[in-house]
């Protein structure tokens, strides 16, 4: 029977740490409809405005400025929906879209759709690392531009763009300014007013909070209208019954990853050169994909010449290790992964690229294992592989 395992899939979910599902537990009791006047009601309102506040605290931002959504997805989608009906209003002006060809498939898609509707979408490349080049940025813009969306983290590389420097070529061409930052906040500092950015996305699950729970910043001043029509909850802007629980162990959350940003930078940059080295050390022929220097400290993309992702990932598991593959099985036909797709790497090697990200909970003896148990498996799948593998 297989003993160890070692989860290195954190980028896909957390857990929930302790102190967030007790936090919640106990919360469980708060019972009340927090848009109530009574007195359960208003304890339970009392507690969502305090998670709002941690969220706020998290971003740099004021608190009235955080909507609850229920994650990144909803939250991308109202940007992109309350853009959709900025640029029907225009009459005609500003209704360019600008995003990247590596962004995360719910603001690929809003863009895609947007295209069907007649709406000009820029997909601007990257280069080699996953960086968009603000050259690229500057010819795109133009006074037609209404919206530019670039992500801050990649989640399946680790590249971290330049938001301030592309913030503040978007603000000058007049245009507003979105970022998916669900990869980003909680793991590298992520502080609203630096970046300048009118819009920021931020999901609960990835923090070791709860799924089902997410946030948008809005620039006060910024348009935006809602996604779902209902009551008057968030100031009209996002109807539905509050989720107590799920926003105020998204709360308890923030709170824990505002106090420890800087000690989890620490701790994952020296586990993720302790894994890419073992394994550079260990196995001939690999690369890694993404930025050497401006990367996540939790993430670390390999691609494997000579094996294939799925076949890795399920050797992987059979020996306790679980992680990621870019690749998707969609309508029954493997496609390789856009993102390194996007960064020039080939379907082969994009095909053979596992995405090992960290957390809290990994140890120095987790990277060991996943060094020591990974060799054998490539050996075994590279000597039934006709791909050559150069050292």
């Amino acid at each position: 029977m297989m003993e160890k395992r070692v989860y290195a899939d954190y980028n896909a979910t957390t857990p929930l740490k302790p102190e967030v599902k007790a936090s919640m537990i106990e919360d469980l009791d708060i019972y009340g409809n927090a848009s109530s006047m009574h007195a359960s009601g208003r304890l339970a309102r009392a507690r969502v405005e305090e998670a709002r506040r941690a969220v706020g605290t998290l971003l740099g931002s004021a608190p009235e400025d955080i909507i609850f959504t229920s994650g990144g997805s909803e939250s991308n989608n109202t940007v992109f929906a309350a853009m959709r009906r900025l640029a029907d209003e225009s009459g005609g002006g500003r209704r360019a879209f600008i995003t990247t060809a590596i962004e995360h498939p719910c603001v690929l898609n809003s863009a895609r759709y947007l295209e069907t509707l007649g709406f000009p979408v820029v997909f601007l490349p990257v280069d080699e690392y996953g960086k968009i080049r603000l050259e690229d940025l500057e010819k795109a813009l133009s006074d037609k531009t209404l919206f530019v969306s670039v992500m801050m983290a990649n989640n399946e590389v680790g590249t971290i763009e330049d938001i301030k420097e592309i913030s503040a070529l978007v603000k000058k061409a007049g245009a507003f300014m979105h970022t998916d930052a669900v990869q980003a906040a909680g793991k590298i500092p992520v502080n609203v007013a630096d970046l300048g950015v009118d819009y920021l996305t931020m999901s609960a699950h990835k923090i070791y909070g709860p799924k089902g729970a997410g946030a948008l910043y809005v620039r006060r001043g910024a348009p935006l209208f809602p996604l779902i029509h209902g009551g008057h909850q968030e100031d009209g802007l996002r109807a539905g019954t509050y989720n107590n629980a799920g926003i105020l162990g998204f709360g308890k959350a923030a709170a824990i990853a505002a106090a420890g940003v800087q000690e989890y930078g620490r701790t994952f940059s020296a586990l993720r050169a302790r894994l890419r080295d073992g394994l550079f050390g260990a196995i001939p022929g690999i690369k890694i994909n993404g930025h050497p220097v401006d990367v996540l400290p939790n993430t670390l993309n390999v691609s494997f010449p000579g094996a294939e992702g799925e076949a890795i990932l399920l050797l992987m598991d059979i020996n306790g290790i679980e992680a990621s593959t870019g690749s998707a099985c969609a309508s029954g036909s493997l496609e390789p992964s856009h993102v390194l797709m996007a960064l020039g790497v080939g379907p082969e090697l994009a095909h053979g690229s596992i995405r090992f990200s960290f957390g809290w909970g990994i140890t120095r003896e987790d990277i060991d294992y996943i060094v020591e148990t990974l060799p054998p498996i490539i050996a075994r799948l590279r000597s039934m592989s006709t791909m050559p593998v150069h050292a």
